[in-house]
């Protein structure tokens, strides 16, 4: 598990394309000390396992169900890339949850300045707009961030000078894709609740929820 809150920045020294597969050697331009063989590291917001590492090094593997979810497969030679280690037990709690598990790629629409700040507008597919709120929690490219305003196909996000600083959010412009996870709990709150709710996937009889169904279970 991680919370969204970047470590600091790496660069990819090398791609090594295998077909559709690709291993990553990433030389981390931040403190990273002590890492362990099998390890998760989010890079972009990805939850990927350290394969071998070195004096300031380490590879990564991404399988080509990774590649095909993510921005990964556009990573060179020469790119930078948020990472974070996986949260340790009894660490401060800083972002929110995050897996490491990314949901579609969304597509950065408009950057416009807020004084010291910077407000960014990223677009992505409909189907993913019911796990987005106004004030609500979303990750993009491993950063947890604060939804400051949303529809079904588009949210905004004010970024501010520190996060600027040190992550790769700089760098984004019109066109940039970058990897979205959106907030993990409604997406098992949804799963949950769906016997009760008639949709598509629940059993035939399924009655729904209703006010007298809420009262008769404590609520």
């Amino acid at each position: 598990m991680f919370t969204g809150l970047i470590m600091g920045m790496g660069r990819i020294e090398a791609a090594e394309a295998r077909g559709s597969e690709t291993r990553f050697r990433i030389r981390p331009l931040c403190e990273l000390s002590d890492i362990e063989l099998g390890e998760s590291i989010a890079v972009n917001g990805v939850c990927l396992t350290v394969e071998t590492f070195g004096d300031g090094w380490f590879t990564c593997y991404a399988s080509r169900e990774t590649l095909s979810v993510t921005s990964l497969g556009g990573l060179r030679p020469g790119s930078t890339v948020n990472l974070e280690r996986a949260m340790a037990m009894g660490d401060r709690f800083g972002g929110h949850i995050v897996a490491g598990h990314v949901d579609c790629m969304a597509e950065v629409a408009e950057v416009r300045p807020a004084g010291e700040s910077k407000i960014y507008r990223l677009s992505f597919d409909a189907a993913h707009g019911r796990y987005v709120i106004p004030k609500g929690s979303v990750t993009l490219d491993g950063i947890s961030l604060t939804v400051n305003a949303c529809a079904p196909t588009w949210l905004e996000v004010n970024i501010i000078p520190e996060t600027q600083r040190v992550t790769t959010i700089s760098g984004w412009s019109s066109g940039t894709k970058v990897n979205m996870e959106t907030d993990v709990i409604g997406k098992y709150v949804e799963r949950m609740v769906q016997p009760w709710t008639g949709s598509p996937e629940t059993d035939k009889g399924a009655t729904g929820i209703t006010m007298d169904f809420l009262r008769k279970n404590g609520f």
